[in-house]
């Protein structure tokens, strides 16, 4: 992935284990990403939040006990703006736990963009085996109480987007904010 000008002034290369600030409609998830097992993915993860590409999207499928998925779409189900596929690292050791942020992809494994999941439970089942799994690049550090709370909205079939688990009244991503590095 290109780099911009911009993400290389505001993410300090040195800050291995960078935070990122995710104010949501039910309250603020503080999650830290692990740069020294993830760089692809959590550089990737960066750019989306420096530009600004995050904010105002929504959680579009919640599944009790398994994820909370968001970042690709606005409230009124728009597709947002691509960046390129990126090199799946989910052979990192890092593992699909309760808290962690790991990224969605499609079937193919090196399909990895813009969208993103929180796992609600230990989701062993997307580690990586015989085949690829999904990338975990972070966890939660603070407001695992506001994840619990987005898990147990009510979700229904979206007649027009053909999905389920969609939250019947729009959860929120009003905005993601790098945070300064820890002195």
């Amino acid at each position: 992935m290109l780099i911009s000008s911009a993400f290389s002034y505001a993410v300090d290369p040195t800050n291995i284990y960078p935070k990122v600030k995710l104010q949501t409609s039910m309250g603020v998830i503080i999650v830290e990403l692990d740069r020294v097992k993830a760089p692809i993915t959590v550089d990737n993860f960066l750019e989306y939040v420096v530009k600004g590409e995050y904010n105002n999207t929504i959680f579009h499928r919640i599944i009790d006990d398994f994820i909370v998925q968001g970042g690709g779409y606005d409230a009124e189900f728009t597709a947002k703006k691509l960046g390129k596929n990126i090199v799946n690292e989910s052979g990192n050791g890092l593992k699909n736990e309760v808290g962690t942020i790991a990224m969605a992809k499609e079937n193919r494994p090196h399909t990895a963009n813009r969208q993103f999941f929180f796992n609600l439970a230990d989701n062993t089942t997307l580690d990586p085996g015989r085949k690829w799994g999904y990338a975990v690049f972070g966890a939660i550090i603070e407001g695992e109480e506001v994840l619990e709370a987005i898990a147990k909205v009510p979700t229904a079939y979206h007649e027009a987007m053909a999905w389920n688990d969609v939250p019947v009244k729009p959860v929120m991503l009003i905005k993601a904010t790098l945070l300064p590095m820890d002195n």
